[in-house]
């Protein structure tokens, strides 16, 4: 794991961690609800201004880097094999890789009839009919029992895995919530991926993807709803990153100037 903005992100690359998730949901294997979340520069500046936020992410047992700066800022830190993990890209390899395997999925987001949309999609984009069962939360927080009776539902349908399609911080929140009831191997967060699967949503162009301009074009696409949080999160991800790569610099000058 490779620290950026004092949050533990996920370095061993997009591939190995489809293929660890994969393993780790045989049957022989305890289910232990381990939380994964797929986090961008907006999940990462949000734990740095809220410290409820960052201990919910410290919980969970990865946080895959979502977004291209995250990696570039690992990498400079040393984590050569570290790769973006985007969530809809995490959700569509494991969904095409497990097809033929033995583990259960269950769709937990998006609007009214989203998931059922995406049980149809991913039988026919990527031939996995292991679909366990769907749920659509109302547009308010759950109550306890209400998170007790979703997680009775998922335990009964015996999903490994439960991909949480909201939005940050709010997924995470949700995941954490329902790991206290739930009986499962993951719950893994994964955003926009419901939309992004089911073509509700358009996806960036892979050029743009590669040059870390996705916010770009998501920001043109939903210009009414986005601006006020990449205005934000954009200039504020650069200069607290750059804020941290500086300090260690200024430490170890004034360690040697204090030595001498």
């Amino acid at each position: 794991m490779t620290q950026v903005l004092q949050v533990k992100l996920y370095d061993a690359g997009l591939s190995s961690a489809v293929q660890d998730i994969i393993r780790q949901c045989d049957p022989v294997l305890p289910k232990q609800n381990k939380c994964i979340s797929a986090t961008g520069a907006h999940g990462l500046v949000t734990a740095f201004k809220e410290p409820e936020f960052k201990a919910t992410l410290d919980s969970f047992y990865w946080n895959l880097p979502d977004g291209m700066p995250g990696v570039w800022v690992g990498k400079m830190k040393g984590a050569k094999q570290m790769t973006r993990c985007y969530g809809p890209d995490f959700f569509k390899f494991v969904m095409e890789d497990s097809a033929d395997k033995s583990v259960k999925h269950f769709f937990c987001g998006g609007q009214e009839g989203v998931a059922d949309e995406l049980k149809k999609a991913v039988g026919r984009k990527f031939g996995n009919y292991q679909i366990s069962g769907t749920y659509c939360p109302p547009f308010r927080e759950l109550s306890d029992n209400e998170f007790q009776e979703l997680a009775e539902t998922i335990n009964r349908s015996g999903a490994n895995i439960v991909w949480i399609g909201l939005s940050t911080p709010k997924q995470e929140r949700f995941a954490r919530r329902l790991a206290q009831w739930v009986n499962v191997n993951f719950i893994v967060t994964v955003g926009a991926a419901f939309d992004f699967h089911t073509d509700r949503v358009a996806q960036a162009p892979s050029w743009m993807q590669r040059m870390s301009l996705e916010w770009l074009f998501r920001l043109m696409a939903e210009p009414k709803r986005l601006y006020k949080r990449y205005l934000e999160i954009v200039p504020l991800f650069i200069l607290l990153n750059v804020k941290e790569l500086i300090s260690p610099v200024k430490q170890s000058t004034a360690s040697a100037n204090q030595q001498v």
